[in-house]
């Protein structure tokens, strides 16, 4: 029997596989097997090899089998099909201009983004603020936050059309002055139901959060005229998206740092939304902070990218480099998990190579900073089958241990390609190693880079991988608890609808199918029984090794007090995070998943059925 027959153990796999990622032409079914599938992504992957590329290809395919690595979503989709779409998940679109010309030529590049398959992020910083005049044709304008309503019409509008699913990220600067206005768009439940929000957050204002101090709302003074509102003449130094250098802000109002800050919060704990981004904090460890102003991210937020910057995204599978399970021999194979970094490495290298772009400026950036997103999945079903209880100090040092052998090892990979196959053109030595992610790199690592240098600017980061580990026998999700043990679950159809499903955890069936009915020990433990700062805690344990970010998601019981919501954000900014993201189930948005029944209410960011895989 082969190994693709015995590959799927659950129905939920089949089903994944044949529904997202099988390859066919309407009734024509091209991937017999799931073998045909890994096949035809690791010719695919292996066509732009230059020597050995059968070798390459049974490297490749040798890592695809059995789960072992798991490529994003849109590789898994579109690789070796001929279509023309992206095998890219993540965009960030470039700078929208603020006019209506600006507008809506962002808007279609979006569009044409999403229809290629690619979630994408914007910043809407660049838009003048509700109330303002828009002096060259007289009117009055009307903030981001109605110009994203246009957005969120066009996704859905794409989506009716049987268009992938759509993904967009907004992000709003804490300075803004619509802030208010945009923390608080989705209370509505009917909103931008299409939109993933987030706040960015300086530094400057969480100081003046502690402080208790004024936070002055400001707006470029060039794009304004003499007669806007404002704090009279006013004028501050901010370093506003798409100029390199401070700019003069006219300030327009001025509010409480902590009541903006409480306003934040209050929103998220009331529906979910939005996430904070702590952007000084991303942009001061980029590794290409010489030449880059990052100001979203994607998605689901383990991206921040430049405009137009594009990432390819994998995850290494943690719960099959586990040996001897449930047994006091148990451990993860380190030494197999370092070997299978380089082929995961190179693999996505490739896809840069293979890929579509929907856009020209999205080639020429990711050509440029050759960005890949090598990560992990499955951490809490192995720390199971190793009897390490998630949340214990064991599972955050065992986490470090693997995000730490990951990451040095596709820094080796990545230096190793740049032996053979050249370096990434946007690097400059000299300044690639003044940043401070390559400093806390071993020595020997920012050597090779001085003498070498790399393939690729940046190398890790922590997707969701929602679907992909549905497709890999419903392993734990990227770094999160697992969810729940037995569960039911809403998963979108070939058709679009949706079916309810019957979900067991992989670790969990692999305890039934040794033990039987055998009493789950304690590090059988799910998401619903950690603490917030378990999940703070277990993200800060990986983020020294993660040069792009982390996708996590902190489950907050509906019972759980405001105050101490509120400092689990805090808490994040002290811990040196990048961001942060909670849920709560509420009124609007429901539960992420549900023990009993799927939620009939709207669909959230965090669900698996918004993530960009």
């Amino acid at each position: 029997m082969s190994m693709a027959t015995n590959a799927f153990t659950t129905p939920i796999s089949k089903h994944i596989w044949d529904t997202k990622y099988r390859y066919r032409d309407a009734t024509v079914i091209h991937d017999r097997t799931l073998t045909d599938t890994w096949r035809r992504v690791a010719h695919a992957l292996a066509s732009v090899e230059s020597r050995d590329r059968h070798k390459w290809e049974e490297r490749f395919y040798g890592l695809l089998a059995n789960f072992k690595f798991l490529p994003g979503g849109r590789i898994l989709a579109g690789a070796g099909t001929g279509r023309r779409v992206t095998l890219f998940n993540c965009f960030v679109m470039g700078l929208i201009d603020d006019s209506m010309d600006g507008i809506f030529d962002a808007l279609k590049q979006g569009a044409l983004t999403m229809q290629q398959g690619g979630g994408v992020g914007y910043d809407f910083s660049t838009l003048r603020p509700y109330g303002t005049r828009a002096h060259r044709v007289g009117g009055i304008a009307s903030g981001p936050v109605s110009f994203m309503q246009i957005w969120d019409s066009m996704c859905g509008t794409l989506l009716s059309t049987g268009a992938r699913r759509g993904a967009m990220m907004a992000t709003l600067r804490c300075d803004h002055p619509d802030i208010e206005a945009y923390v608080t768009a989705k209370s509505d439940a009917r909103a931008l139901r299409h939109f993933n929000l987030s706040v960015q957050v300086t530094d400057d204002f969480m100081e003046a959060v502690k402080e208790d101090t004024a936070w002055p709302l400001v707006f470029p003074a060039a794009q304004l005229g003499d007669d806007a509102p404002g704090d009279g003449d006013t004028v501050v130094m901010r370093k506003w998206p798409g100029s390199a250098t401070p700019q003069p802000c006219r300030v327009l109002r001025t509010v409480l740092a902590r009541t903006l800050w409480a306003k934040m919060m209050q929103a998220t704990y009331d529906y979910a939304e939005p996430g904070v981004l702590f952007i000084d904090r991303i942009n001061q460890t980029n590794n290409l902070w010489y030449r880059e102003q990052i100001s979203a991210t994607n998605p689901c937020g383990e991206i921040p990218l430049p405009p137009y910057g594009a990432c390819n995204l994998g995850s290494v599978n943690l719960a099959r480099f586990v040996l001897n399970p449930f047994t006091p021999d148990a451990r993860i194979d380190m030494d197999e998990v370092a070997a299978a970094v380089p082929t995961a490495v190179r693999m996505l290298d490739n896809v840069i190579d293979v890929s579509r772009f929907p856009l020209q400026q999205q080639q020429d950036q990711a050509q440029g900073s050759r960005r890949v997103g090598l990560g992990i999945t499955g951490l809490a079903d192995a720390l199971i089958m190793l009897g390490v209880t998630y949340g214990s100090e064991r599972s955050y040092e065992l986490a470090a241990s693997i995000m730490e052998t990951v990451c040095h090892s596709a820094y080796r990979a990545s230096i190793d390609l740049a032996r053979h196959k050249g370096v990434f053109p946007y690097l400059d030595k000299e300044k690639y190693l003044e940043g401070p992610f390559i400093r806390s790199l071993p020595t020997d690592i920012q050597g090779a880079i001085a003498d070498i240098g790399l393939r690729n600017s940046h190398l890790t980061a922590i997707a969701p991988t929602g679907t992909i580990s549905l497709l890999a026998n419903n392993v734990s999700s990227g770094v999160e608890p697992v969810f729940n043990f037995q569960y039911k679950r809403r998963i979108h159809e070939a058709d679009g609808s949706f079916a309810q499903h019957e979900l067991t955890d992989y670790a969990w069936r692999l305890w039934r199918e040794s033990r039987g009915e055998e009493s789950l020990p304690p590090q059988f433990v799910d998401a619903r029984s950690l603490s917030p700062t378990v999940h703070l805690k277990m993200q800060a344990a990986i983020q020294p090794y993660v040069d792009n970010a982390i996708s996590k998601t902190i489950n907050v019981p509906e019972a759980f007090d405001f105050a101490s919501f509120r400092s689990i954000y805090e808490e994040a900014f002290a811990m040196g995070l990048k961001g942060c993201t909670t849920f709560r189930p509420n009124p609007v948005t429901g539960e992420i998943l549900s023990a009993d029944e799927p939620s009939k209410r709207n669909v959230h960011c965090c669900n698996i059925e918004r993530e960009a895989d």
